[in-house]
């Protein structure tokens, strides 16, 4: 799968099969705020969002880069992957545990 930064429409892209996928973001100094992703309908449950993700995800990690995961996807994606929590942003709204 090959995925491409359209920085115009701020959001990652692919296609599989003549069908398109993407997760839109939004940009902040130092961090992508990772806002919706969307799979066509066709390539529902064969995986297309999971490895998207993961490739989105190595990408933000190579450009150096912490990530705000605001999609619910992306949340369950990330509690299923911890791995990915140390690309995490820390939430400065976030109020302490009592």
């Amino acid at each position: 799968m090959n995925v491409t930064d359209n920085k115009e429409k701020n959001r990652f892209e692919t296609k599989v099969d003549g069908h398109e996928a993407f997760i839109e973001y939004s940009v902040q100094p130092g961090v992508l705020s990772l806002n919706h992703t969307e799979v066509d309908k066709a390539l529902a449950g064969q995986g297309v969002a999971s490895e998207m993700t993961e490739k989105v995800l190595l990408e933000i990690e190579l450009r150096g880069l912490k990530i705000i995961p605001v999609c619910s996807y992306t949340k369950k994606y990330i509690s299923k992957h911890p791995e990915w929590n140390s690309i995490v942003a820390e939430d400065k709204n976030k109020k302490p545990s009592q």
